[in-house]
């Protein structure tokens, strides 16, 4: 365990390592608490770096058995060893192989970082800093090296042995042992590394390559789960095809693995060959899984398994081009999911995530650019800027140079740097050249951290029948960031007429422009013509860039986009900007006559249409969260006045549209057995957010309609959503159906973890000791990730008013809970402390509450450097 304050590591740093290695061959012998490994490295002096340099390989809390040079024993006196660090003061001028042995005791690693033991099975997770763990080694990304393992196991323990690459070699030993050696043929850097071993079952398919491979797929799991993997084989299948098609990008292995665990820090990881998933994401069945668990599923599969192009075959030169890999692979499981699904459907719910995580993290102190250019703990930069505002800067750069320039850079990408430790530079070069264009001002997407502010102003001159367009951008202060320059931003738009279509797009020449503004000065003015008559202005169709935007747009043009405009995401937007304003004047005291009944008709003329797309209905009749309203209103924000506002709307809603929802839930009932398939997950969808509006006014009646839904359901998605519904209405419907739940679910963790997030999300004063009593309950283990982001996780970051209580009882419990959580794992610590990323916009009372529990954890002695960096960013002075 590390206890002091990370080196800050800066991008401009950068040198290119004094040695390379470019073998490596590992002998790991596996054992509960005394795991040995053999590490045999061909290493040559790097032909950049320093002549005559040190051998330097990173470690974390290892001990070294044994170290040797050709063969040789090197003598003490000729390297120096510590738990962090192995330094061979003299190391030969020419190629030379290390063989270098350790001890770990993987049982012990409740890091989960490294080579630990869950549940039984030996299992690694390496990204970013974890192969350090293991062995001495240079750790970073741009060191590839071609890795052979050899896994040796008691076979009772472990009759499963998994590495990278493809089995080249297995047999048994005596006194009940076997062994595996798994080759893989693709240079790649230490992050990439997996072994596992374990007494795990196995489902197994096979694809055929677009050029005639047959690849095996496998996906292990604990025995007496196999039934609930159909549908990650089925995805993972789709991926392959996928890939193929959209990307030219075929898989290159013999062999395919995924593992699923039970105890990962994160969602999954996309290791050579040997995918290790967090459980959550790999098994279900409809009675286990919801419709939003599928596609999470079929979303995380596609985008690990993108990563084998993005991310494996092209790396990263360093841990500042993260997003080079994330972000491109959002951006493909994006698309893939697109295809697969309702392509306005998905881009709502991306564009949803974008705001209610990456919004907040580029408003509040933990603020970064896609590319930082500074970090204490990478661990800390696994973020929505990286991942999610990753994937829309490359979706913004789509539309900036077009679709089909935007597929030649890919195509010049994946050839030009297969088998390279990229960076962010070189992707951008391959578009630039592919589109024939300067991008250099746009790769301040890059560089500039915050999210861009766009204001709209327009005019028409009805006797010139001309419309004018002026737009402006605006860039706030950022922690270490002051001043910032203009960036490109591509705006989709268009001009909806009275009639309800697009008109056509004519300068002021009248020759036909691009339904593309690109605002890459502080401010730009375009006037269109043909317009005796005012178009209303749709603007950042599809949300083209991930800007903030601020239009002249009325209430009465707001409702008239919703129900008109051709640009199915903008349709949402329109309801979602009545919404918002309305709840954002509630929230402060201030709302404008009508402004609910003028959101009624709008959802009205939503349900009545419903039957064109029910997934889309169901995203328009959400409203905006908590969450959305405390960003848009930016300051001094009362949670409590927050809440109480959606609650009056949604009260109004289920009062006023109470006969379209009833009529709603019985038009769109799914008929027939369950079926993920995006077309009936849509219909349920509706019905259940129908129910949920319907049912918010507490009426006895109607409570007893979704308590006898409840006990009926024959899926996992109805059942929770109506257990859902009855959670926020105190009482004993909500109690006895808790307990059904509970006790049906009893043996089934995933499961329970839905019914732990669900009670710590309840809006009442009771729910804090609701959740510290939940801390005992055996459902719960604290040892567990899942468990706690489920439960305190859940609290935190899905229940705004009562995390953030007048008394700061809801700050001191997370306060609380991170401190005894950094020892163990202090990935998950760090992350659980983040829900104080938006403390700085709280009302007064509550920010000095919360500024007060930021400082004791900042006081405890011997913080990791995961939770250190959050905490000193928190508490740093705005613009520091």
């Amino acid at each position: 365990m590390r206890s002091d304050q990370a080196t800050p590591v800066k991008l401009s740093d950068y040198r290119v390592p004094d040695h390379v290695v470019t073998q490596v061959h590992l002998d790991v012998v596996l054992h509960p608490t005394a795991t040995r490994i053999r590490a045999t490295s061909e290493v040559a002096p790097h032909r950049q770096g320093r002549a005559g340099a040190p051998l330097v390989f990173d470690g974390d809390g290892l001990m070294l058995a044994s170290i040797a040079i050709d063969g040789v024993a090197l003598a003490t006196d000729a390297y120096a060893a510590t738990p962090d660090r192995l330094t061979i003061h003299q190391p030969p001028r020419g190629p030379f192989r290390l063989t270098v042995e350790t001890v770990i005791d993987p049982q012990a690693n409740t890091q989960l970082m490294g080579l630990y033991r869950s549940s039984g099975t030996w299992c690694t997770q390496c990204e970013a800093e974890g192969f350090r763990r293991i062995t001495y080694f240079p750790d970073r990304p741009d060191v590839l090296a071609v890795y052979t393992t050899r896994i040796e196991a008691e076979k009772k323990a472990a009759p499963v042995l998994l590495g990278n690459g493809n089995l080249v070699e297995a047999g048994d030993l005596p006194d009940g042992r076997h062994y595996a050696v798994w080759h893989d043929p693709h240079p790649k850097p230490s992050y990439l590394f997996a072994l596992v071993g374990g007494d795990l079952a196995v489902v197994t398919d096979s694809f055929t390559t677009r050029s005639g491979r047959e690849v095996a797929l496998g996906i292990y799991v604990e025995h007496g789960k196999e039934d609930r993997c159909a549908y990650a084989m089925d995805a993972l299948k789709r991926s392959m095809r996928w890939d193929e098609e959209a990307f030219g990008c075929e898989y290159d292995l013999d062999v395919f693995n995924i593992v699923a665990v039970s105890d990962f820090n994160m969602g999954a990881m996309e290791n050579k060959g040997l995918n290790i998933f967090n459980d959550k994401y790999v098994l279900a069945l409809p009675d286990t899984a919801t419709d939003q668990d599928y596609a999470a599923i079929e979303a995380i599969i596609a985008h690990e398994y993108f990563h084998n192009w993005t991310g494996n075959r092209i790396t990263c030169r360093d841990w500042f081009q993260l997003c080079l890999k994330e972000g491109l692979t959002v951006f493909r499981d994006q698309e893939f999911s697109s295809d697969m699904r309702s392509r306005a459907v998905k881009r709502i719910a991306d564009v949803r995530l974008l705001k209610s995580h990456q919004f907040a993290e580029d408003a509040g102190p933990l603020a970064h650019p896609v590319r930082p250019e500074i970090y204490h703990e990478i661990n800390n930069f696994y973020t929505a800027t990286v991942y999610e505002k990753g994937a829309e800067v490359i979706r913004a750069l789509k539309v900036l140079i077009g679709e089909t320039a935007f597929r030649a850079g890919m195509d010049l990408y994946l050839a030009r740097h297969d088998g390279d430790a990229a960076t962010v530079e070189d992707f951008i070069a391959c578009f630039a050249e592919a589109g024939g264009r300067d991008l250099s001002q746009f790769f301040l997407w890059y560089r500039q951290s915050g999210t861009p502010e766009v204001s709209v102003a327009t005019r028409h001159d009805a006797v010139a029948g001309t419309f004018t367009v002026t737009l402006s951008q605006r860039h706030r202060p950022t922690p270490g960031q002051t001043d910032k320059q203009p960036m490109v931003i591509p705006l989709a738009f268009g001009l909806v007429g009275e009639d309800g279509r697009d008109r056509p797009l004519l300068d002021e020449d009248g020759r036909q422009v691009a339904a593309v503004i690109t605002l890459d000065e502080p401010q730009k003015t375009v006037t269109f013509s043909g317009h005796p008559t005012r178009p209303v202005l749709s603007i950042n169709r599809g949300f083209s860039a991930p800007v903030a935007l601020k239009t002249d747009l009325t209430a009465a043009d707001l409702a008239f986009l919703a129900g008109h405009d051709g640009d199915a995401y903008n349709r949402w937007q329109a309801i979602q900007s009545l919404a918002t304003e309305h709840l954002v004047g509630a929230s402060r005291g201030n709302t404008r006559p009508g402004g609910a009944d003028a959101i009624a008709a709008a959802l009205a003329h939503v349900i009545d249409g419903a039957a064109a797309d029910p997934a889309f209905a169901a995203q328009a009749l959400t409203l905006p969260s908590e969450a959305d309203i405390a960003r848009e209103m930016g300051a001094e924000v009362d949670p409590a006045a927050v809440f109480a506002a959606r609650k009056t709307l949604k009260l109004h809603l289920s009062a006023s549209l109470g006969d379209r929802l009833a009529a709603l839930r019985e038009r769109f009932a799914t008929p027939g057995p369950y079926s993920p398939d995006a077309a009936s997950a849509g219909r349920r969808a509706l019905v259940n957010v129908a129910l949920d509006l319907w049912a918010a006014s507490g009426d006895d009646a109607r409570l007893a309609v979704v308590e006898a839904r409840f006990a009926g359901a024959d899926n996992m998605t109805d059942r929770f959503a109506a257990l859902a519904v009855l959670a926020q209405h105190p009482g004993a419907r909500r109690e006895a159906a808790l307990a059904a739940f509970r006790e049906r679910y009893r043996t089934d963790a995933l499961i329970l973890d839905k019914w732990l997030a669900l009670q710590a999300a309840i809006p009442e004063d009771g729910t804090l000791a609701r959740v510290e009593a939940l801390l005992a309950d055996p459902a719960f283990a604290m040892g567990n990730p899942n468990r706690l982001r489920a439960l305190v996780g859940g609290f935190a970051t899905g229940n705004a008013t009562q995390f953030n209580r007048p008394d700061g009882a809801g700050y001191a419990f997370l306060a609380r809970v991170v401190t005894d959580t950094d020892p163990r794992n202090p990935q998950v610590a760090a992350r659980l402390l983040q829900a104080f990323r938006s403390w700085r916009a709280l009302e007064g009372g509550r920010r000095s509450l919360a500024r007060a529990a930021l400082e004791r954890v900042a006081g405890v002695a011997g913080l990791s450097p995961d939770v250190r960096d959050i905490v000193d960013r928190m508490l740093s002075e705005p613009g520091k």
